[in-house]
């Protein structure tokens, strides 16, 4: 059979997998489910396969790139975790104090993809940092389906302090010029969206399909957002509507784009729900929005 791609796969099975991928299935409905789209050769260990993260070709920006300088640090976390690790990544050759980027991983832990991503950032000229909120339970474990029940151990609410403590250590950090946004990603993009909530001094935060905060919680945000939605996710854009008022009636700057026919993860570039047009693209707006909010004088 010839390599499988994302266009001989059934919505259904995207949509299946999002299930799987955020809690709302076990792993043993999930191959129960999978196998009745098994036809002829299309075999179910080739959809278990092809739906399964691959890591090792997918990794952009290699963790010994001679450009960044990147290395795992351990910061206090007093009201969350405790100690928690990260990946502090920026360019190597650097004559002044950069702007921070904090990189909020989705709900399995530091993964090589926002691993990745915190170096990708680095690159374009910015001290980020990417925290592994799963360091109270020995950090990411090396599968995500293991960090999926890993994180499930934790409260939201507790793992959102830690990645305050994080932009606290950032701003603070001697090669950082104080200024600091957060850019998530699923769960991430909720801690991004709440961050912004939590913390008036944010400089800018770009949830990417994240969950919206309650309306009494999106009073509070001052913080300009760019928020970055998949056409099909229709779990998550149907916060969009009531989030957009509040921000509009309290003049909070913010620019949603929602990206037509692509799934939810479609920046994640490590699965088959992943959009090249789409991931590129919002990712040269964020890019663009961290440039023009982080480096104000």
């Amino acid at each position: 059979m010839n390599k499988l791609t994302k266009e001989d796969i059934s919505q259904e099975v995207f949509d299946l997998y999002d299930d799987y991928a955020h809690n709302k299935i076990e792993r043993r409905q999930f191959v129960e489910k999978l196998s009745l789209f098994a036809v002829g050769a299309l075999t179910l260990p080739s959809l278990l396969s092809f739906m399964t993260p691959n890591y090792l070709d997918s990794i952009l920006i290699k963790s010994d790139d001679p450009r960044l300088k990147s290395a795992f640090i351990t910061y206090n976390s007093p009201k969350g975790g405790g100690s928690i690790k990260g990946l502090l990544s920026q360019p190597a050759k650097s004559n002044k104090k950069l702007p921070g980027i904090i990189v909020v991983h989705e709900n399995r832990g530091l993964n090589p993809y926002i691993e990745d991503v915190g170096r990708r950032a680095a690159m374009e000229g910015f001290i980020t940092l990417a925290p592994d909120a799963l360091s109270p339970l020995g950090g990411y474990p090396g599968n995500d389906d293991d960090g999926r029940e890993l994180q499930k151990k934790r409260t939201r609410e507790e793992m959102l302090e830690d990645f305050i403590a994080a932009y606290n250590f950032l701003r603070s950090h001697k090669d950082c010029n104080g200024q600091v946004g957060v850019v998530g990603f699923c769960f991430g993009g909720w801690i991004a969206a709440m961050m912004a909530v939590r913390i008036t001094e944010l400089n800018a935060a770009v949830p990417y399909y994240g969950g919206q905060p309650t309306p009494d919680e999106a009073e509070n945000i001052k913080t300009p957002l760019l928020l970055h939605y998949a056409g099909l996710d229709t779990r998550v854009n149907e916060g969009w509507p009531a989030f957009e008022t509040i921000l509009n009636k309290n003049k909070v700057e913010n620019t949603a784009f929602i990206y037509p026919a692509v799934n939810h993860g479609f920046h994640n570039n490590t699965t088959p729900r992943y959009d090249e047009a789409a991931a590129t693209l919002s990712w040269q707006r964020t890019i663009y929005f961290f440039k023009e909010k982080l480096n104000k004088k």
